[in-house]
């Protein structure tokens, strides 16, 4: 065990074993965020038997999982092997072509799952854009913000005013519109909640099952 804590320790070996404990946190949070949500759209929107519901359940769950544990790994192994190549130092560049390349791995495949991871992403890129306000987020004494160096800066109330506007108007056009573009997930949300609303038989698909 002792020679053990000192490898662990060692801040030679840092940078390889925190590949390691990328990829295990890696599955562990996408285990966290896909089970409940495929859960919750199985219950609400799932077909089938409930033995089927739960293969598809666990399928989304393992490939969320594994995939974020996939991309960890890359992007760390990427990031480090650049840094080797450049005399130990980082350049600014360095996490865009991690991303991109690990992006490219484990992402690129089109599914369900991956797309949407990639939209999730990609919205938060697009906010990013968002003018920030004149303060950070406030955040409690327990929280992983509380200890960062960066403290991330929430938008400016009017321009996300305007942002959530123009969000909302789009999305609703294109339900409307354009409803194959949408994403299946939120395509099925958005059926629910706005087309099967509009119809009812009698008391009971008016207040408890839909028609």
């Amino acid at each position: 065990m002792s020679l053990i804590n000192d490898i662990i320790t060692n801040p030679a070996y840092h940078d390889y074993l925190a590949i390691l404990k990328g990829a295990r946190n890696g599955f562990v949070y996408g285990v966290k965020v896909r089970f409940p949500h495929a859960l919750v759209m199985s219950i609400l929107f799932g077909r089938g038997d409930w033995k089927a519901r739960a293969w598809v359940i666990f399928r989304a769950t393992r490939q969320h999982a594994f995939n974020l544990a996939k991309f960890v790994t890359l992007y760390k192994i990427i990031l480090l092997l650049q840094k080797k190549f450049n005399g130990g130092k980082e350049r600014s560049a360095d996490t865009f072509v991690a991303g991109l390349l690990g992006g490219y791995a484990v992402f690129g495949e089109r599914n369900a799952v991956n797309e949407q991871i990639v939209l999730y992403v990609v919205s938060r890129v697009v906010a990013s854009f968002i003018p920030r306000a004149s303060s950070p987020y406030n955040t409690s004494s327990q929280s992983a913000l509380a200890t960062s160096v960066v403290k991330p800066i929430p938008p400016h109330s009017k321009y996300f005013t305007v942002f959530a506007a123009l969000s909302w108007g789009a999305v609703m056009w294109l339900f409307r519109h354009r409803g194959e573009t949408i994403q299946p997930g939120m395509f099925s949300s958005m059926q629910y909640l706005y087309r099967d609303s509009e119809t009812w038989n009698d008391l009971r698909t008016l207040f408890w099952h839909n028609t």
